[in-house]
């Protein structure tokens, strides 16, 4: 079955595509919460939530074939409710795999640099960077997910970038 004629399914009150849908998601869907919370707890919380929405809303989804960036604009949202919610700091969760990883102590002093910079950064550029350089989106689609000119998503990836350039080199400015 494609994941079209599925969406139509579910978007009709079919639960079991409608559960097809998100367990073949699940992992996407968490690794987008997780970058928000940066909580394994606290990213279940936010993708159950999410699979919530979803799942009352899905009758108002008009085109299937946007049901991967409605899934996951619906679960930023969630997650930048969760943080202001919640009123909570978020703090990087110990990562066990990256402390017993192959990685060297540069490597990982590069990518706890890396990681504090990205936080660092304004929330409207850290999502486009997240979404295109974490998740794989094209710039199209964030425009969609996050209803944005075309334009406006590049110029703010861009900039986001050079943010985290200049953070890491030690020059960032934190006015803009």
């Amino acid at each position: 079955m494609t994941i079209e004629l599925q969406v139509q399914k579910a978007v009709k009150g079919d639960e079991d595509s409608f559960v097809n849908l998100i367990q073949s998601r699940k992992e996407k869907i968490y690794r987008i919460a997780f970058s928000y919370v940066k909580n394994k707890e606290d990213a279940l919380d936010v993708v159950q939530e999410a699979t919530y929405k979803a799942y009352i809303s899905i009758d108002k989804l008009k085109q299937p074939e946007y049901f991967d960036t409605w899934l996951v604009k619906i679960t930023i949202n969630t997650a930048v409710n969760y943080i202001r919610s919640n009123k909570k700091y978020v703090f990087m969760e110990e990562n066990k795999e990256v402390r017993d990883s192959q990685y060297n102590k540069d490597e990982l002093v590069e990518m706890i640099d890396l990681n504090n910079a990205l936080d660092d950064l304004e929330q409207k550029y850290k999502e486009i960077i997240i979404l295109k350089s974490f998740e794989g989106f094209k710039f199209k689609e964030i425009s969609e997910i996050l209803g944005y000119p075309l334009n406006t998503v590049k110029t703010k990836f861009y900039r986001g970038l050079k943010k985290i350039k200049d953070n890491l080199e030690g020059g960032y400015n934190c006015e803009d």
